[in-house]
């Protein structure tokens, strides 16, 4: 009998290339399927990505996720195992924090705790480093807690920033980590917890 792969949730705002970047890679995984995209946002483009894989998407207000009991109860309908954000701008509040003990992640788009904390997101982050003339960026993959960018970090990787790069050049930097470094990262953060459970 085959083990029961563990469900994902990814939650996103935007337009979904981090999510995208989960479709592709847990479609052949032994550990894992993502299983439902949530977003607050019904303009996000990642609703089209989702649909474009087959996979349900659940649409919520802020105000739903502020109060969290009904975006919770979905995630225990669909047996979710596990919470990805990817591009979702919103605090998780509290109640869902406490549901999830340590199955919540994160990715930053910096080398936390430098460029973290509330409104540090995309584009400014990127903005930050390069008027800091920081000498490197990178990513930070980390536990949701209830402070933005505050959890436990998992993994982190850095790229250099040279002189003459401007905050796309850093985008695209940090971009590729992201998409190279997230979802392993995240599979293998699985397979750990797959393995302690006993699954």
């Amino acid at each position: 009998m085959s083990k029961a792969k563990l469900k994902i949730a990814v939650f996103a705002s935007g337009s979904g290339t981090n999510a995208e970047r989960f479709f592709e890679h847990f479609k052949n995984s032994a550990v894992a399927e993502v299983a439902l995209v949530c977003c607050n946002n019904p303009e996000a483009y990642v609703l089209e990505r989702a649909k474009n894989h087959r996979i349900p998407s659940l649409l919520f207000t802020n105000q739903e996720l502020k109060e969290a009991q009904p975006v919770i109860e979905k995630l225990q309908k669909e047996a979710i195992d596990f919470v990805v954000l990817a591009g979702f701008l919103r605090l998780i509040p509290a109640a869902l924090v406490e549901a999830y003990p340590d199955k919540i992640v994160n990715i930053h788009p910096a080398l936390l705790p430098k460029w973290g904390g509330k409104g540090m997101y995309g584009s400014r982050v990127h903005e930050a480093v390069v008027q800091a003339k920081d000498l490197e960026t990178g990513i930070t993959i980390h536990y949701v807690n209830n402070q933005y960018d505050e959890g436990n970090i998992i993994f982190q990787a850095s790229c250099p920033v040279s002189p003459e790069d401007g905050p796309e050049e850093v985008a695209q930097k940090v971009h590729k980590l992201e998409h190279e470094h997230y979802p392993r990262v995240v599979e293998q953060l699985l397979q750990k917890q797959m393995e302690n459970s006993g699954n």
